[in-house]
């Protein structure tokens, strides 16, 4: 696993900091948009994909000319409002993967001239596919949508490697938006350029009020984490990305399928919501980590202390095995072995006395 190490309190400085220019950029635009909408109404999404969205929604099924499934939704904190994070995939073929335009400068020479010249053929061209994609946000109350709350459109432009491409491979992307907690419902479109071609997907997900959780505590999504670089500044624009998702200076790759080889370690992110700091506004938070295999220990970790409630923790997966042999008793550590485990994580809030407990299967293969 190739994991680059940031520690929770300088990522926490960038991302209260960073990500508030986001909300204040995203305020200012709504307002921007009120001011101009008795002059011309600001359309985000087309007329004829809120049309197939609405059509859809009662069943929660859309239309299918681009198949995707939303299949993980993560969420962090921010300044204000809730960092919410989707995760969805589809096949390459039916996202329309081509060839990109290539400038004549770079084109490749004629076969005659190749041949007197002796130069090497001109790499491929890298594969590209236009997408637009729509985010339709809605509140919802009883279980069902009442209002828009927001709408986005991205322009997407993804690319592939066309020595790899496989048109029959899945592949997943994300996208992200801050919002202010509560139940929502997110209508989703992926659309080609011309609108012709129009896939919807729907998404039923809650933010969390920290301001409502007196005397509990409660955590972001926890996830497994495969690689994470910090950026020179943040994303300030709703993009789509391939195999890794942005929080402003971070660039994170999750462990989707939540497997790892053995001898690898694992890391995890997540925040905690109710955790009552002290004076200096630090919290004291401990959490013992322990790894079962059908409820039997497998490793046991020293209980770990933090203070503040955004936790980066590394986690190496090795085993402390007792040896016994006529020669007396000895200790090795060893690799945990393939198969299928859980990790589970007990936290506690030693200033505000409430603990949590949580657990997150992985696979050794």
């Amino acid at each position: 696993m190739n994991v680059k190490r940031i520690a929770a309190a300088s990522i926490a400085a960038f991302l209260v900091f960073g990500l508030s220019a986001h909300f204040s950029q995203a305020g200012q635009d709504k307002d921007k948009d009120k001011q101009a909408v008795k002059q011309e109404e600001k359309i985000y999404i087309p007329p004829q994909v809120k049309t197939l969205i609405q059509e859809g929604m009662a069943a929660r099924q859309g239309r299918r000319d681009i198949p995707f499934t939303i299949f993980k939704n993560l969420v962090f904190p921010a300044s204000q409002n809730l960092h919410a994070v989707f995760l969805f995939k589809a096949k390459n073929s039916d996202l329309g993967y081509a060839p990109a335009p290539v400038a004549p400068a770079a084109q490749a020479p004629a076969q005659g001239d190749q041949a007197q010249s002796g130069q090497a053929q001109a790499p491929a061209a890298p594969l590209q596919a236009k997408v637009a994609v729509f985010l339709q946000f809605l509140q919802m109350e009883n279980g069902a949508p009442t209002k828009i709350f927001r709408e986005v459109y991205i322009p997407a432009l993804l690319q592939a490697d066309s020595a790899t491409y496989d048109p029959e491979a899945e592949e997943w992307y994300s996208t992200g938006y801050p919002l202010p907690a509560g139940n929502y419902l997110l209508a989703m479109a992926l659309a080609s350029p011309d609108l012709k071609k129009v896939g919807i997907g729907y998404f039923e997900f809650s933010l969390p009020d920290a301001a409502s959780l007196q005397g509990r505590l409660e955590t972001t999504p926890i996830f497994f984490v495969k690689k994470m670089d910090q950026m020179q500044a943040p994303e300030t624009r709703t993009a789509v990305h391939k195999g890794f998702f942005m929080y402003s200076v971070l660039q994170i790759v999750p462990n989707v399928e939540s497997i790892v080889a053995p001898g690898d370690s694992i890391e995890i992110l997540y925040y905690i919501f109710g955790a009552k700091p002290n004076d200096q506004q630090k919290n004291d938070i401990e959490a013992d980590y322990e790894v079962k295999q059908a409820d039997k220990a497998a490793i046991k970790w020293t209980v770990q202390t933090y203070d503040f409630a955004l936790i980066s923790q590394p986690l190496p997966l090795k085993q402390t095995v007792l040896i016994k042999n006529t020669e007396g008793e000895k200790q090795e550590t060893r690799d945990l072995p393939p198969g299928k485990y859980t990790l589970v994580i007990k936290i506690k809030d030693k200033i505000g006395g409430n603990s949590i407990e949580k657990t997150l299967d992985f696979e050794v293969l």
